[in-house]
């Protein structure tokens, strides 16, 4: 499931990449919805048939257990060919032009520069088996997006009274996590640290 949520993410980064028209960015989430719900009832249903099995192995449960993976693959091909078939139109189409067009459009540019961050951080958690992926644990979530807020609007306005004001703020948003005693001061700066870092790979990258 935390795979699910995490390739779900990446594909709605490069939906809004390739610039996709609402149209098929709704297709995009019906498809990513549609992969988190099968997964969800085949949780269910692998737990029901435990719950009725009388014995540890039962031939049934596990041809239940089969054919309910089964409906996650498939839902889970439905997605990959629906992302491959937009994605791969566009590419055609497009060719040289996409990043022309991210240049000329900083809204998409901010907009993957916080899901890039937050899924980097989500992605962390999971790899550091967090138990809790939305609060506390390493790195800081809230300072990752505050931080990479700051360097975005560092980028975008280009005035030094502006970035040292935004940049106070995100010091207050780092430092309230870390007096709540959500965060510790390590996982504060890590998480201020990426999402600056993020952001200003990513403005370098697509402008």
């Amino acid at each position: 499931m935390r795979l699910h949520f995490i390739f779900g993410f990446l594909v709605i980064i490069a939906g809004i990449y390739f610039n996709l028209n609402y149209m098929e960015l709704i297709l995009l989430l019906f498809a990513i919805t549609f992969v988190l719900i099968a997964e969800m009832v085949n949780t269910v249903f692998e737990y029901f048939a435990d719950v009725i099995a009388e014995e540890k192995y039962h031939p049934v449960v596990k041809v239940i257990k089969d054919i309910s993976a089964g409906a996650v693959f498939v839902t889970v091909v439905n997605a990959a060919l629906t992302g491959y078939l937009l994605v791969a139109r566009r590419v055609d189409i497009q060719g040289g032009k996409l990043l022309v067009r991210i240049q000329q459009s900083p809204f998409h540019i901010t907009l993957i520069t916080f899901l890039v961050t937050i899924g980097l951080v989500l992605v962390m958690k999971l790899v550091r088996k967090e138990k809790d992926l939305l609060r506390g644990g390493m790195p800081s979530g809230h300072a990752a997006v505050a931080f990479a807020a700051w360097m975005v609007i560092t980028l975008v306005s280009l005035n030094p009274l502006i970035s040292i004001l935004v940049f106070f703020l995100a010091f207050l948003v780092a430092r309230s996590r870390l007096y709540a005693g959500i965060h510790s001061m390590l996982e504060v700066i890590s998480g201020a640290v990426l999402g600056a870092l993020v952001a200003l790979l990513i403005w370098q990258v697509l402008l």
